[in-house]
């Protein structure tokens, strides 16, 4: 394997564990594993064979030999370079340029598919903009075993991505202060850092950070055993993506690293269990160290909260500890922080139960359930002609998906709650290229909104504005951004391409008791207790399920509709629950190009909303707007609404309007009925109407119960 050591023919091997101090404090415990523990790091180290995420000695030879070709290709490119600008046969000769890996390749916690962080290191002469992104993406691009070429030179670590021979490859460069680049290169040597730029110190803090990684952890083998875990599981549960504003490779590295100073006579079962007790009880934003922090010494600046206004606003802090240190999660938002937290919640408790005996290691890898989660969702479109224009267009896009978040976030002043999820869902019935993304929405838990108005059409237009200052736009390439409740989610983001069966509601509220024992749903399930209703049944999944949406499950009729209504850019809408809550969104009308459907959220306290509520929509098109249909040949169609719960209406010069011809929709008025009295026929009315309000009836009177 290549390392920035040079080539290297196995793993780094196990280090043993001395009397040295690793780490800024002293550890927690030094107290080594029991036989349960190393029958527990057996079994765990078996599930993750079975999981495939070790690479076959094929595959691993096959990295070993791409490194090496690609290695080659630099060296000639130049040479040619040098060669071409004057320079003499000897500095020819001697031009040199080196290929080192970092990443989970260089920590040696890759799995089968996975990409290799690469970089080049070359000589002064030799510059990023034109001989990198341009000369070199020529020359690559006319080779056969190169694909899926895609250059990105606006990145904050500027990088071309491509396939050689089916391998992934993240491409960065370094030019050093250097004529000639020594076949024997120290990356961790200060001196490289000397006159060059900001991008230049990023793209080389990713070698210098993992070597430092390896060097300030005790044991090695245990470190790289308890890394696969940790990201096996973060990818199961959905925050795995520093793009999207959870954490990436590099900082779930740093996280466990911290692990294993404080614990570092133990062993991988161990060193997981203690990962999720330890980041429960962290107190953020204080930050996650491996060393102290370097003081300045060629100028760069360091995260230091006190010289730097921008760092107290950091919401976790992972440092890195190669000079310059810097903030590695700077991406992380309040609402990815909340998430994650819930899930390091759930998987302390696991964790706990696996260390009693009562629960197995493939309970903690259970998939997250993301699409039962929640009630109302974004839905971020992204199509384009062909594949290779999706690529960039969606690379684009998903860089800038976090923003959308923090903007929802300083708009509704925290009070709408996002949770982006990382993966990607592709419809393959569409004819165009195309992605897309969710979002889950809630308000604020805890949180009683009274007469404010959460709006974020603006939002979803700033945010469509900064897409579209793409530099390489082409026709075709879109965003459609569209509001759509659980129930009308399209199926290809189902497995199987169909929808779970729900969960009845008393299972449901059993799993809420386990994740929030002080919830509602204990209440409601003690009174149901009393009521006969016998002992809970068992969870289903430990998916943490919100214990506050933001609007609820409605039951509406509309006169006249006899079926499901497609309809393309825009839609209004209305939902009224117990307390008052109120969903509505709405398209700003004269958007015909990069079209977007965008959300607001409400919360009113009219009392004569209580019992009905509208729902009103209107669809455009490149030609005109047809009441209870969408007419439009460029754009697909994003959202299905079943005729239940919402009437779609044209309105004049794009304004929304309820069509004067159709009956009201009716909301029920749920607040007026609680469980203080239960003689057999109030029973039975409350019984009948959370049937028929999909079961959601309890959740709806949480408060007032």
């Amino acid at each position: 394997m290549v390392s920035s050591d040079g080539l290297s023919a196995s793993p780094p091997p196990p280090q043993a564990v001395s009397a040295k101090q690793f780490g800024v404090t002293k550890p927690i415990s030094t107290a080594g594993p029991t036989e349960a523990d190393t029958l527990r790091t057996l079994e765990l180290e078996k599930l993750l064979v079975e999981a495939g995420l070790y690479e076959s000695k094929g595959e691993a030879a096959k990295r070993e030999e791409v490194l090496h070709r690609i290695g080659q290709i630099v060296k000639d490119w130049v040479k040619q370079l040098t060669q071409l600008r004057g320079y003499t046969d000897q500095m020819v000769q001697d031009a040199n340029a080196l290929i080192f890996t970092f990443g989970s390749y260089r920590l040696g916690v890759h799995g089968p598919g996975a990409d290799i962080d690469t970089l080049c290191v070359g000589p002064s002469y030799v510059n990023r903009e034109e001989d990198f992104f341009f000369v070199l993406h020529n020359i690559l691009a006319e080779m056969e075993e190169v694909t899926e070429l895609q250059p990105v030179p606006d990145a904050h670590v500027p990088v071309m991505r491509f396939k050689f021979d089916g391998i992934s490859i993240d491409l960065l460069y370094a030019s050093v202060s250097l004529l000639v680049v020594p076949e024997d290169l120290d990356i961790s040597d200060v001196s490289l850092l000397y006159n060059i730029d900001e991008p230049t110190v990023r793209s080389l803090n990713g070698c210098r950070v993992a070597d430092q990684i390896l060097k300030l952890v005790p044991n090695v083998e245990h470190f790289c055993t308890t890394l696969r875990c940790l990201k096996f599981w973060a990818k199961r549960r959905g925050v795995y993506s520093n793009v999207t504003g959870f954490l990436g490779g590099v900082n779930w590295a740093l996280l466990v690293a911290r692990v294993c100073q404080l614990y570092p006579n133990a062993v991988p079962s161990m060193l997981v269990s203690r990962f999720f007790r330890v980041y429960t009880q962290w107190r953020w934003p204080n930050p996650v160290m491996l060393c102290a922090i370097e003081e300045d010494e060629l100028g760069f600046n360091v995260w230091d909260p006190r010289k730097n206004p921008r760092d107290r606003t950091h919401h976790m802090p992972i440092i890195t500890p190669a000079y310059p240190c810097m903030n590695s999660s700077y991406n992380v938002s309040k609402s990815t922080l909340r998430v994650m937290m819930e899930q390091f919640q759930q998987g302390n408790k696991i964790s706990e139960e696996i260390e009693l005996n009562k629960a197995r290691w493939c309970a903690l890898f259970e998939p997250y359930l993301f699409f039962e989660s929640y009630k109302n969702y974004l839905q971020v479109d992204i199509v384009a002609v062909d594949a290779d224009d999706l690529r960039a267009w969606k690379g684009w896009v998903e860089s800038r998906l976090r923003q959308l978040t923090l903007m929802i976030e300083r708009d509704t002043l925290e009070m709408l709650q996002c949770h982006p999820y990382p993966h990607e869902y592709v419809d393959t019935t569409k004819q165009c290229a195309h992605s897309a993304f969710f979002m889950g929405l809630q308000r604020k838990q805890g949180e009683k909104v009274q007469g404010q108005q959460f709006d974020i059409r603006g939002t979803v237009d700033e945010f469509k504005q900064s897409i579209e200052m793409y530099n390489f736009w082409k026709p075709g390439m879109e965003i459609y951004v569209s509001h759509v409740r659980r129930r009308q989610l399209p199926s290809y983001v189902f497995p199987d391409g169909c929808k779970r069966p729900r969960p009845s509601r008393a299972v449901a509220l059993q799993h809420n008791n386990e994740v929030s024992p002080t919830g509602s749903g204990e209440r409601l399930l003690k009174r149901k207790n009393d009521l006969g209703g016998g002992s809970p049944p068992k969870r289903l999944s430990n998916s943490p399920q919100p214990q506050d949406s933001i609007s609820p499950e409605i039951m509406t009729h509309r006169a006249g509709s006899a079926s499901p209504e497609t309809f393309d850019k825009c839609f209004s809408l209305e939902v009224v629950d117990s307390n008052k809550k109120t969903l509505s969104g709405e398209l700003e009308p004269g958007d015909a190009t990069n079209s977007s459907v965008v959300t607001s959220v409400a919360s009113m306290s009219s009392s004569e909303d209580a019992g009905f509520g509208s729902m009103t929509g209107s669809c455009e098109g490149n030609t005109k707007s047809v009441e209870g249909s969408s007419i439009g040949s460029n754009t697909a169609s994003l959202c299905e609404a079943d005729s239940e719960s919402l009437s779609v209406n044209g309105g004049e010069n794009g304004n929304l309007v309820q069509s004067g011809s159709q009956e009201g929709l009716e909301v029920l008025d749920l607040s007026s009925f609680t469980l203080t009295a239960f003689d057999s026929c109030s029973l039975f009315t409350c019984l009948l109407l959370q049937y028929l309000c999909y079961s959601d009836f309890f959740t709806l009177n949480s408060e007032i119960i």
